[in-house]
């Protein structure tokens, strides 16, 4: 009986001296694993007035892992930007940047905005639900970009959506806000709740559609974790800011047709700007106000079928943004 003892006494610690290393192991790797997404989120949530806000609650679930994350500034020899611009460049796929500036500064995102606003309405809406344009919805500031709604108008949510990311129709912002949020204030509290949700926390939001406003900005790396998220999670988004144009006809307060043809506002669509030899855009958002500059983000395919984010802030104008676009775009095959 003894000698039994003894031997399963051996077997057991020759078992513990075996279990115990693999175990401490695994153990070792979870944190690990952990710190390195704790040190991914430091740079992922840098404070835009220039602390850390570090995200230890949400760092064990690898929040970090699925995406892009940025620890410094990376350069490229062919693409120079002015002293004050922001830039981004990422492969997908591998989530890794290929090029960043500044991606943590703050900046007013006009109209990049709509990727937000873009996102709200294809999640929460049905696209066939009829809507009709209210005077609020066009209480806009003059020389805004509108789509020529008139009080009175119909429209589905989908043909609302295409005007909005399509053209950049600030009156087609304000009503799917208006219709998705009960009123525009709380698509704004909505807006900014599902920024939060993606981790953007160098963004506040105002409005739906970006004119300027001192309280309404983002940085360059939360808009790349907007689009990147409208990119994967909405198909819907890429096939409607894919279009060099959108021709529809809706219906005007008397129940007449109302032919509406708008042409899109990013230039490597229209063919105004060329895109580098054997790359694809796939859709993204433009954005110009006078203190935003040009800026343009978007999705990209290489000659390979793999995606990419390219973002350019603060431009001086469409030709210097598009060339600087041009650039960073050339670096993807």
């Amino acid at each position: 009986m003894n000698k039994n003892k003894k031997i399963l006494t051996v077997v057991l610690v020759f078992l513990l001296l075996i279990i115990l290393p693999i175990f401490i192991l695994i153990l070792y790797n979870g944190y690990t694993s952990d710190k390195k997404n704790i040190v991914a989120l430091q740079s992922l949530t840098k404070d835009i007035y220039g602390g850390n806000r570090i995200r230890v609650d949400t760092a064990g679930n690898g929040v970090a892992k699925d995406l892009c994350v940025v620890y410094d500034n990376i350069n490229l020899s062919n693409v120079n930007l002015e002293q004050n611009q922001k830039a981004l460049l990422c492969d997908i796929n591998n989530n890794k940047p290929m090029y960043a500036n500044n991606v943590y500064s703050k900046v007013y995102p006009a109209s990049l905005t709509k990727i937000m606003t873009g996102m709200l309405a294809l999640k929460y809406n049905n696209p066939d639900m009829m809507v009709t344009i209210e005077p609020e919805d066009l209480n806009l500031e003059e020389g805004s970009q509108v789509c020529g709604f008139n009080v009175g108008d119909q429209l589905s949510m989908e043909q609302l959506i295409s005007c909005l990311l399509v053209y950049s129709g600030n009156d087609a912002a304000n009503a799917i806000a208006r219709v998705v949020g009960g009123t525009r204030e709380s698509f704004v509290e909505m807006m900014n709740e599902y920024a939060r949700e993606l981790h953007c926390t160098g963004t506040h939001f105002s409005n739906a559609h970006g004119l300027h406003d001192t309280n309404h900005y983002s940085t360059a790396y939360d808009i790349y974790l907007m689009l990147n998220h409208a990119y994967k999670a909405f198909p819907r988004f890429s096939q409607i800011t894919d279009k060099e144009r959108y021709t529809t006809v809706i219906k005007d307060a008397n129940n007449n047709p109302k032919k509406l043809d708008l042409v899109a506002t990013d230039q490597f669509l229209t063919g105004e700007s060329p895109a580098p030899s054997k790359v694809t855009i796939l859709g993204g958002k433009t954005g110009t106000t006078d203190e935003a500059g040009s800026c343009l983000a978007i999705v990209a395919q290489n000659a390979y079928g793999n995606p990419f984010i390219s973002i350019v802030l603060g431009a001086k104008n469409k030709p210097q943004l598009y060339s600087q676009q041009f650039n960073l775009l050339e670096n993807i095959n």
